[in-house]
């Protein structure tokens, strides 16, 4: 038993200069670990509660001082002496704990702090990697790396609508030749918007934000820019949106403000149907606005047997909510982010569900991130064949990617690269 000795939180700073909470947790067999909680910018409603200080006079408000006491006088003396691999008991006790239906008195970012941290301390207690750890003897497809090339919305002071344009690489037969394409992609795209007289500079998560006078001007450039670097649009290389329409969604008038006017869903679902139908697409997240079922169930009607509707702000990784959704066929994709739930057990129930219902999972990490890691075993020991972390740039990022290529090493010949199978549009082209 690694029973938990001690459990310390601080405040820490995220990728984007706000303070978030880290966590380390000690076992008495000596083990330790360390949750690191990131923030997302472009949030869902339904989201577990964030808990921020709102001081004004530290951090803009943006202080994590309560959320860390919460941990250090709350959930440390409930927690100490609980065996640290028994992850769903220990989850279950910090909820209870909390009693509200969103983590609305600790804090969703003290929660997933702990949980986290008692993760890794318990993989280190087994002695095993967190991806053989969490996935057992299964976990070993490596997963497509969806690669934010273009930055958007609220990610990029809306240079566009559209929040990210990512580049997704299956068409290869390791994870490491998938990467270096998409590597090779993001270098030539600096060159093809510098040769438009754009400027190149970039957003929250490392992709490129020039200003554009239409949306579907930054998939045309990507596409010249995936030709450029040597390989084949489609065939290859996919393109995956996050529309993340909740951003540009008008409550007042329930009306889309899109390149520069106010449209209604139909407008927008018929867009969507025009990139399809004309580009290599292959992943569309979030379409529509997270309360608008009506029109993701008009979309995944109309075009899921064709490519993946993700569900971000509508899911929030959250089983109630992708319960709703597998009812009403509303998407068919869920996008996993643990703080927008904030604990392990709940995130992994969520993946459990999705698979179970024919949904596919794409692992994702937020615009203000940490050198946490987590996503990349994660995705591996639970097969989801889909993650999305940023651009190939910035050392939050690239810190994801280069893990997975550690896992895949230590994998070796039993490691799997998902490629054309993580897509329902790609699978067309395997061979």
């Amino acid at each position: 038993m690694a029973a938990i000795e001690s459990v310390y939180a601080r405040e820490i700073l995220d990728s984007r200069g706000n303070p978030t909470v880290e966590v380390i947790l000690e076992t008495e067999d000596g083990a330790q670990g360390t949750g690191l909680v990131p923030s997302g910018a472009s949030t869902g409603e339904a989201e577990a509660w964030e808990r921020r200080d709102g001081d004004k006079s530290r951090y803009q408000g943006k202080g994590v001082l309560d959320a860390v006491k919460a941990v250090n006088e709350t959930i440390a003396p409930a927690v100490i002496g609980m065996d640290a691999t028994d992850q769903r008991a220990l989850d279950e006790t910090m909820i209870e704990l909390d009693g509200t239906p969103n983590k609305g008195k600790l804090g969703a970012n003290a929660i997933l702090g702990v949980s986290l941290a008692a993760l890794y301390a318990a993989a280190e207690s087994a002695e095993l990697p967190l991806y053989r750890y969490i996935g057992g003897t299964n976990g070993h497809i490596l997963p497509v790396p969806n690669m934010n090339i273009m930055n958007g919305g609220a990610h990029a002071a809306f240079a566009y609508d559209i929040q990210e344009f990512m580049v997704s690489p299956y068409g290869f037969n390791t994870y490491r030749e998938a990467l270096r394409a998409g590597v090779e992609v993001y270098h030539t795209l600096k060159g093809v918007i510098k040769d438009r007289g754009l400027a190149t500079t970039v957003g929250d998560e490392g992709g490129f934000a020039p200003k554009l006078s239409a949306n579907e001007d930054a998939i045309k450039i990507i596409i010249e820019a995936i030709e450029k670097a040597g390989y084949k649009p489609g065939e290859q290389i996919g393109i995956s949106i996050d529309a993340a329409s909740s951003e540009f969604y008008k409550k007042d008038s329930g009306l889309y403000h899109f390149d520069g006017e106010d449209r209604d869903h139909e407008y927008m679902l018929g867009v969507y149907e025009k990139w399809v139908n004309e580009y290599p697409i292959v992943s569309i997240e979030d379409p529509f606005q997270e309360e608008d079922w009506t029109a993701w169930q008009k979309i995944t009607a109309a075009l899921g047997d064709r490519l993946q509707f993700v569900g971000d702000d509508l899911l929030v990784t959250n089983p109630k909510r992708l319960q709703k959704a597998i009812d009403l066929k509303a998407s068919n994709s869920l996008l996993v982010k643990l703080n927008q739930i904030g604990s392990v057990t709940e995130t992994l129930d969520a993946i459990e569900l999705a698979t179970a219902n024919g949904f596919t999972s794409m692992v994702s990490h937020r615009s203000g991130e940490t050198p946490d890691t987590t996503i990349s075993d994660l995705a591996v020991a639970k097969n989801t064949g889909q993650i999305k972390t940023g651009a190939p740039a910035r050392g939050e990022r690239v810190a994801k990617y280069n893990r997975l290529l550690e896992i895949e090493e230590e994998l070796g010949s039993t490691a799997q690269y998902a490629g054309y199978s993580a897509f329902k549009a790609a699978k067309k082209y395997a061979k």
